[in-house]
């Protein structure tokens, strides 16, 4: 089976790999900056000017982070394997396995989406905020929308490429 990233890839299909790569290229650049943040931070509170609200700013950074590579990760094929039990399995089989994998990837981030869309309206109802630099929390869950949808889209796409595999057309 080849690497679905290293297929050539038309219509719909590459049009989702590449946003889902960028959109992993702001995710990893969003993480970047949080760790720029902390030096800063950190080399400030030597002098005693330390960045306020740091530790606000990490946590929500990060958490957006995390879920901005979650698509590309499953769109990717990297999520983390059993091989063991795969080793000895025919390209078939391991496609079958990917394709049930898929299935659950897709549910699993429709109901992710859904459950989040509603903690950002309870976040947003309540007017919860950071304690120091009184961000309103629900702004964070945007961008966690967003790669939830695009997660469930990878997962239509690695639906589509190993039933391909299945059906003997790749």
């Amino acid at each position: 089976m080849t690497d679905p990233l290293n297929r050539s890839r038309t219509g719909w299909t590459g049009a989702a790999v590449r946003v889902i790569t960028l959109w992993a290229l702001l995710g990893g650049a969003l993480l970047f900056a949080v760790v720029l943040m902390n030096v800063a931070s950190i080399l400030g509170a030597i002098i005693g000017r330390p960045v306020p609200g740091d530790f606000e700013l990490t946590e929500l950074g990060v958490a957006i982070a995390v879920f901005a590579f979650l698509p590309y990760t499953q769109v990717s094929d990297g999520n983390v394997t059993a091989d063991i039990f795969t080793s000895g399995a025919g390209p078939r089989t391991v496609a079958c396995l990917k394709l049930v994998g898929a299935v659950i990837a897709f549910g699993f981030a429709l109901l992710l989406l859904w459950r989040m869309y509603a903690g950002m309206g309870d976040q947003r109802a309540y007017g919860y905020t950071t304690t120091i630099l009184q961000v309103p929390v629900w702004l964070a869950f945007l961008p966690i929308l967003v790669s939830l949808a695009l997660l469930a889209l990878a997962a239509l796409v690695s639906l589509r490429d190993h039933a391909a595999v299945l059906r003997g057309t790749t």
